[in-house]
């Protein structure tokens, strides 16, 4: 039983920190095209702090769509992470 269990902790530990490490590497990408995005919106728009504002609001509007969804996420994450154990 211990070792059963040392295994489905390892490989669940595993999944997380390479999915983890999977994360920052698409946000440090999203963080330097946000930032490329938003300098050229201000470019078009006549003023940096246009295009900044124009990011930040899709940004604004992804966050409120996110915490609508937020239970189905949680609830998918869950049951990977159940199944993940079981298995």
């Amino acid at each position: 039983i211990k070792l059963k269990s040392l295994d489905k902790t390892a490989d669940v530990a595993s999944a997380l920190i390479s999915r983890l490490l999977l994360a920052i590497v698409i946000l440090f990408f999203a963080l330097t095209l946000s930032i490329a995005i938003a300098l050229w919106f201000g470019d078009l728009l006549g003023k940096n702090y246009y295009g900044f504002l124009v990011v930040s609001s899709f940004y604004g509007l992804a966050g409120i769509i996110l915490f609508f969804i937020h239970p189905f996420i949680k609830s998918r994450v869950n049951n990977s992470i159940i199944k993940k154990m079981l298995n």
